[in-house]
C-alpha cells in the first residue's frame, strides 16, 4: 500500500485524467477549423496533442497544414474553439470509469482541486457536465500562457489557497507537463494509467507513483487516513 498520511489534498489535472475529453476537443478543433475553410483532424492525431492547452492545441493544427502563426487567424480559431466547447462541453466524451465513485470517496477525506492547462471558464464547463465540479474546492485553469504546466504556478497557488504545503499536494495527472510541473513545485506525483497516460512513460526524471486504476488511489487514500486518525487518537 502508498503510505498517503504526508499528503493533506489533491490537485488533478483534467483531460486524460479525470475525463476523456479527446473527442469533444476534437469536435471543438474541428469545428473551429471548417469555420476557416481548413481541414479537420482524425480523433488519434487530436488525441496526441492534447495536455499544452487550446493555444497550443490550435498551433499544432495550423502547423501541420503548414500556416506560419497569424494572430489574428489564431484569436479568431480560439473563440470559435471556446465557444464549441461551452456549447457542448462533454456531448461525445466520457468520465473515466471508477472517477466518479473516486472523488464522492475522497471529498469525505481529503479537498480536491483541478489543476489544468484549459483555461478556467472551460474546465468549469467541461467539470459541470461531468458532474464533478460539486467535489472540487477548486479549479485552476492555465488563463495565461505563463500559467502553463510544467510550470509551477497553478499548482503553487493551489497549494496556497488550500493552506498546505506543496509538499503535501499531491498532483496526479497522465502526462509529462503534470509530473514537471510537480517537481517544479515541489509537489509529490501520481501517474494514472488509463486515459492519455502512455505519454509519459518516458519521463523518468521525474519520481511518480503509478496508479493502475482510480480505485488504488481511493483504497489508499481512505486507509493511510484511518491509519492517521488512529495515530492522532493515541497521540491524544
Amino acid at each position: 500500500m502508498k503510505d498517503l498520511r504526508a499528503i493533506d489534498a489533491i490537485a488533478f489535472d483534467l483531460d486524460g485524467t479525470l475525463v476523456d475529453s479527446a473527442p469533444d476537443i476534437r469536435h471543438a478543433l474541428n469545428a473551429a477549423l471548417e469555420e476557416a475553410d481548413l481541414e479537420g483532424f482524425e480523433l488519434d492525431t487530436v488525441r496526441a496533442w492534447i495536455g499544452d492547452g487550446p493555444d497550443a492545441l490550435i498551433a499544432h493544427a495550423l502547423c501541420w497544414h503548414g500556416i506560419d502563426a497569424d494572430e489574428a487567424l489564431q484569436a479568431r480559431l480560439r473563440k470559435a474553439f471556446d465557444a464549441h466547447t461551452l456549447a457542448a462541453p462533454l456531448r461525445s466524451g466520457s468520465v473515466f470509469h471508477g472517477i466518479a465513485e473516486l472523488v464522492a470517496g475522497l471529498a469525505r477525506t481529503l479537498p480536491m482541486v483541478v489543476v489544468t492547462n484549459k483555461p478556467t471558464r472551460l474546465a468549469r464547463a467541461v467539470l459541470d457536465a461531468a458532474g464533478l465540479l460539486p467535489f472540487l474546492t477548486g479549479v485552476y485553469g492555465a488563463d495565461a500562457q505563463a500559467q502553463r504546466k510544467p510550470a509551477p504556478y497553478l499548482l503553487l497557488a493551489a497549494a496556497h489557497r488550500l493552506g498546505v504545503a506543496p509538499a503535501r499536494l499531491l498532483m496526479v495527472g497522465d502526462g509529462p507537463p503534470d509530473l514537471l510541473a510537480a517537481k517544479a513545485a515541489g509537489c509529490p506525483a501520481a501517474l494514472v494509467a488509463w486515459g492519455y497516460g502512455g505519454r509519459a512513460v518516458g519521463t523518468a526524471s521525474v519520481p511518480a507513483w503509478r496508479l493502475a486504476t482510480p480505485q488504488q488511489l481511493l483504497l489508499n487514500a481512505l486507509a493511510s487516513r484511518a491509519m492517521r486518525s488512529e495515530e492522532e487518537t493515541t497521540n491524544d
